[in-house]
């Protein structure tokens, strides 16, 4: 299988060396030669500057892990032309462009895999599993709290210039941190409206903003908080959900779940297999896209979900700068079947 790469930064990086170790050997990079990496791990694999140039050599799957906001001048084309894609969350920092992407997809067939790698954690997918079988009956609030300190995420490189402090890159806590919009959504269906505080509140140097607090309507009657910071140190990552018969929740420190069932006062934990890594998400992440390549699956996360994430995302600012409650415009009318 021919394998683009558009973006060679640090999830580039990781996607690439994922591929190789996967046996995937017949890849192509697209760059701009940006990055402040070493090149070292690239030597021999063909580099073109031009995307039409790299699409004219007919990949099957494009790999767009490009900054944020060069999103869409890639994915747009790419799936144009009929090519798989994974495309890195958030898929764009503004819905403007999101409809021709729609509507290049109904128009080619290619599959859109979007890349919340928090779909293939153990512990969220117990979490699922254990509201879907209805273990604490009926979800009733659910509170997602993930702090991290930026200047410690990319040792090697000024974390001023990273995309994830530039406004013109698409960066911000609420677009780089948008994994909870999504796996709350997956957990608990769509949200109806939101109310967010956002500001500039830490000493970091960079002009976007570093913390947000999130107040979450779903359309199913339950109420969710959620909290991202760009500060807090130690770095904390963790999801409760309180139910009419019990509690469920998850800790990334640990990647152990947790249900407390009121019918027995017992807690049950699910710790992470033996041997388990962080890189383990984006594998199991790199296989299923591999399939959705090959058409053997349907992707996990579609191309809609990322729409929807975004669109919580760009709410939440909204609200931020208005102080006012935003409604959440209703599901896209398609859906695709999950595995």
């Amino acid at each position: 299988m021919k394998i683009l790469i558009a973006g060679l930064g640090s999830i580039g990086r990781r996607h690439f060396r994922n591929l190789k170790s996967l046996g995937e050997n017949d890849l192509i990079l697209y760059r701009t030669h940006r990055s402040t990496l070493s090149d070292d791990e690239l030597a021999g694999v063909p580099v073109e500057t031009d995307l039409n140039v790299a699409l004219a050599q007919k990949p099957d799957a494009v790999i767009v892990s490009n900054p944020t906001a060069l999103h869409l001048d890639v994915a747009i084309p790419a799936v144009a032309a009929g090519c798989a894609v994974l495309l890195e969350k958030p898929i764009s920092h503004h819905l403007e462009r999101v409809d021709e992407l729609l509507a290049a997809q109904r128009a080619s067939g290619a599959p859109v895999l979007v890349a919340f790698q928090f779909r293939y954690h153990p512990g969220i997918r117990q979490v699922r599993t254990w509201l879907q079988d209805g273990a604490i009956g009926r979800p009733l609030s659910a509170r997602a709290h993930w702090g991290e300190f930026l200047a410690n995420w990319h040792p090697w490189e000024d974390y001023r210039q990273s995309y994830s402090a530039r406004a013109d890159l698409g960066g911000g806590v609420v677009l780089t941190l948008s994994h909870p919009l999504d796996y709350l959504r997956w957990l608990l269906g769509d949200v109806q409206d939101l109310f967010a505080f956002t500001g500039k509140l830490g000493d970091l140097e960079m002009g976007v903003e570093d913390t947000a607090e999130i107040v979450l309507r779903f359309a199913g009657g339950c109420l969710g908080s959620l909290h991202l910071d760009y500060n807090q140190q130690p770095a904390a990552h963790t999801l409760e959900i309180i139910g009419t018969q019990g509690t469920l929740t998850w800790d990334n420190a640990t990647g152990a779940a947790r249900c407390y069932r009121a019918q027995t006062n017992v807690w049950e934990q699910v710790d992470l297999p033996q041997g388990f890594e962080r890189n383990h998400l984006f594998l199991d992440e790199m296989r299923h896209f591999l399939a959705v390549a090959r058409r053997e699956e349907q992707p996990i996360c579609l191309l809609e979900d990322g729409v929807r994430a975004l669109d919580m995302a760009m709410a939440a600012l909204r609200s931020g700068q208005s102080g006012e409650r935003v409604p959440l415009s209703q599901p896209l009318p398609f859906r695709g079947e999950e595995k």
